[in-house]
């Protein structure tokens, strides 16, 4: 039961209940526990900074705590402050924000909760670092204080050497025998921590088995994997790689940036390279003198020249050799002492030679190249020469080797690469002395060692084919007889097996009394290229004998066509019926189509007329035609109709011939009625021409030949009148590339009603003008009732 509040001033928001006591208590306690994380914090600052003090003036520890006290004093400040200030002069490093970012945390009213986490982990992690002794009582401090709270489960700190190898000084989180596996990493594998090195950033991998890179830990932590450059003066000298169990999601920058801190931390036990001027290292950089001098090469020792907060920002040339040479021409004197920007400020360019010294300065990896272009200014013009150049580290020097191509190396460069990709090899032969010098690609060419005998002129037949001695022997004649220029080819038996086709020219060289004295010359192989003319040869007789075998075809398909119909044919007179017919073959011989035509008199009195087309081209459609004219002929003696006749004929272009598709329309006129009776399979329709109206007749049903083993034909009919024209025609009369079918076929209806009175020339009319391009076979039968 709530007892009742006393009005005792109490503000109404914080009831008088045992929960609410609880409350506060908890609160109360927590602001205790944060107080003393903090004092405890500023504690740790305060040793740091009186360790300072003890090393910067040889003093004790009481002396100390009272030299700190004393100019806290002095200063109007506190002791954290004071500290704080003497661990960021010392540190000059991303502790010491860590550090201001602390004691601002201590002088707010509410300190943040991250802030002061943030702080108590890397003080802590600083604090245990500082009194470690070796890389790995840094590598366990850092684990324990302030990555375990961060999720990791592993830390490895390596050791970056000169070779860009990698070698491991600590680890955390991981099993002496993970450890030893992988205590040391050679150069040029590919590793997060070697990433990291060469790249000189951070390596962030959300999951190290995805990203499937090798590294350590990885069956125990194949998550997510970290890894850190750390050092100063442009030159790393320590990878901090930290790993989790599970894979990482992004980070937010203060994560990050605590990261990049620790790996600062990590770099603690490792000799930095020293300041800019400070000897270092005295018997190795005479060592490196008295190796540059006896270099053959220009060779050049380079320092790290740093600024005041110890970053790296230019390279003085602290030796050169006796072979110095200039890619300005400057004498040696002039660049020694110089910074590498001032003597070469060219060298700046992107993917120039200053980045690729930085870099190897930075990573200890070496860089080499064959051809490399070298800017440099001579009265105020840019010059560029090609260098072969190489560059390594030695401790905190970096040694620059390249030797200028003149323009002689560069012609011997060119010349021998185009030797390689012509295959060609030269050779001397001294007459006088028998010395003969043949170059490496005249020895690959016969297939020898480049320490085996050379082959004189003379033995060249031994060499070749029996059937090529005639014209190696008038080669030899020309050469070593009469003095005279040569060349021949012949076919080079190799000590191999091989066979090769080899071309050979020589000329004689004389000297002041016009006696020759040696012969020079040169061999190419050229068996792609006979190989190729073989080809040619065979491709070219394969040729001229299809071609012929075609033209053969084509005359034997077009006597075919022109025997069963004639481009021209008198005209026929049936009954009362004028009956005229025009043929136009393909203007191509190789296109003979399979179009045809036919009017002739039935036993039943009736006149059947057909015109069809077969798809295609060639002798297949000109047999096909034949079958299904002559079928059609001798279907009709039956006496059935058109329609019926189409069925017939679809059965033979479907089962009696090899894959027959065509078109085609027949009309059956009877004259004692008058009566056109007609069908069509896939074809146009006739136009009737009546009373100078033209138009065409309506389309009735009826698919093409062949294409169904059973189909059905519809039949239309039509009584013709006096003077009445009817014209069937084949495709190739209006067929276009360009336009449709049906503008074609309005234009053809124009045209056919043009005011002409005679059969025949309207035929010949219709022929002349047809717009078609297709340079198919066409086919006209026209009709006429007198």
């Amino acid at each position: 039961m709530q007892s009742p509040r006393p009005d005792d001033g109490r503000p109404p928001s914080v009831p008088e209940t045992n929960v609410g006591r609880l409350a506060a208590t908890i609160e109360r306690l927590r602001a205790e526990v944060r107080e003393a994380q903090l004092a405890a914090e500023g504690r740790a600052l305060i040793e740091v900074a009186k360790g300072i003090l003890i090393e910067r003036l040889r003093c004790s520890v009481a002396d100390a705590a009272q030299q700190l006290a004393q100019l806290a004093d002095q200063a109007g400040v506190t002791q954290l402050e004071l500290a704080a200030d003497i661990i960021n002069q010392a540190a000059q490093d991303r502790i010491s924000e860590t550090a201001r970012a602390f004691l601002a945390a201590t002088q707010a009213e509410e300190p943040s909760r991250e802030a002061a986490d943030l702080s108590v982990r890397l003080r802590s992690a600083e604090s245990g670092v500082l009194r470690a002794g070796d890389s790995q009582a840094v590598a366990e401090s850092l684990l324990e204080h302030a990555l375990t709270p961060l999720g990791a489960s592993a830390v490895a700190i390596w050791e970056a050497n000169p070779d860009a190898s990698l070698t491991l000084a600590g680890y955390a989180g991981l099993s002496d025998e993970e450890a030893r596996r992988w205590r040391y990493v050679p150069p040029g594998v590919e590793t997060p921590a070697r990433r990291a090195l060469v790249n000189r950033q951070s390596v962030w991998l959300r999951s190290l088995s995805a990203a499937g890179l090798p590294s350590i830990g990885q069956r125990e932590a194949s998550g997510g994997r970290v890894t850190v450059p750390a050092g100063t003066g442009g030159q790393i000298f320590a990878v901090l790689e930290v790993a989790w169990p599970e894979p990482l999601p992004p980070q937010p920058p203060q994560i990050r940036k605590q990261i990049e801190a620790l790996a600062e931390l990590s770099a603690y036990t490792f000799d930095a390279p020293t300041r800019s001027g400070e000897p270092h290292h005295p018997q190795a950089v005479s060592e490196l003198v008295a190796l540059i001098d006896t270099l053959p090469d220009t060779a050049l020792m380079l320092r790290p020249h740093l600024d005041d907060e110890g970053r790296l920002r230019d390279f003085r040339v602290q030796h050169a050799n006796a072979r110095f040479a200039d890619p300005a021409g400057r004498p040696r004197h002039m660049v020694v002492g110089s910074l590498l920007l001032e003597a070469y400020p060219l060298a700046a360019g992107d993917g120039g030679l200053w980045d690729k010294i930085e870099r190897v300065h930075a990573t200890g990896e070496p860089f080499h190249a064959d051809k490399l272009a070298m800017t440099a200014l001579v009265d105020q013009v840019p010059l560029t020469s090609i260098a072969s150049v190489s560059i390594t580290r030695h401790r905190d020097s970096v040694l620059l080797v390249w030797r200028l191509h003149d323009e002689a190396t560069q012609l011997a460069s060119l010349l021998q690469h185009a030797q390689r990709l012509g295959r060609i090899g030269g050779f001397e032969e001294n007459i006088v002395t028998g010395r003969i010098i043949w170059n490496s690609q005249l020895y690959a060419l016969y297939g020898l060692e480049e320490g085996d005998p050379p082959i004189p002129l003379e033995r060249l037949a031994d060499h070749a084919h029996p059937d090529d001695a005639v014209a190696i022997g008038r080669f030899l004649r020309t050469v070593l007889h009469q003095r005279r220029p040569g060349s021949t080819a012949f076919r080079l038996r190799r000590s191999d097996g091989i066979a090769r086709h080899i071309r050979v020219v020589a000329e004689p060289e004389f000297d002041a009394d016009g006696r020759p004295f040696t012969i020079r010359g040169a061999y190419q192989d050229i068996s792609s290229q006979h190989w190729t003319e073989v080809a040619l040869a065979a491709t070219r007789d394969q040729l001229a004998h299809t071609e012929q075998q075609a033209a053969e075809r084509n005359r034997l398909t077009l006597q075919l066509q022109q025997a069963i119909m004639p481009p021209s044919q008198e005209p026929m007179e049936a009954f009362d019926l004028n009956i005229a017919v025009r043929y136009r073959p393909a203007e191509k011989e190789h296109l003979v189509g399979g179009d045809w035509y036919d009017a002739v008199v039935l036993p039943t009195k009736q006149i059947l007329l057909s015109v069809g087309d077969v798809a295609g081209h060639g002798i297949e459609a000109a047999t096909g035609m034949v079958v299904l004219r002559n079928a059609l002929r001798g279907l009709a003696a039956t006496g059935a109709g058109p329609g019926q006749l189409l069925s017939w004929l679809n059965l033979v272009a479907h089962y009696l011939t090899d894959q027959v598709t065509a078109t085609a329309i027949l009309g059956l006129y009877d004259p004692d009625t008058r009566v056109l009776r007609w069908a069509r399979a896939g074809h146009l329709p006739p136009i009737l021409i009546r009373e100078g109206r033209v138009e065409e007749l309506d389309l009735i049903g009826g698919v093409l030949l062949g294409a169904l083993s059973d189909a059905t034909y519809d039949e239309g009919r039509i009584e013709l009148a006096s003077d009445d024209i009817l014209l069937m025609y084949t495709d190739g009369l209006i067929e276009r590339r360009d336009r449709t079918l049906d503008h074609s076929q309005g234009q053809l209806l124009r045209m056919a009603g043009h005011p002409i009175a005679n059969l025949e020339h309207r035929l010949d009319h219709l022929l002349t003008h047809s717009s078609s391009d297709t340079d198919d076979d066409t086919c006209i039968v026209g009709i006429q009732l007198r």
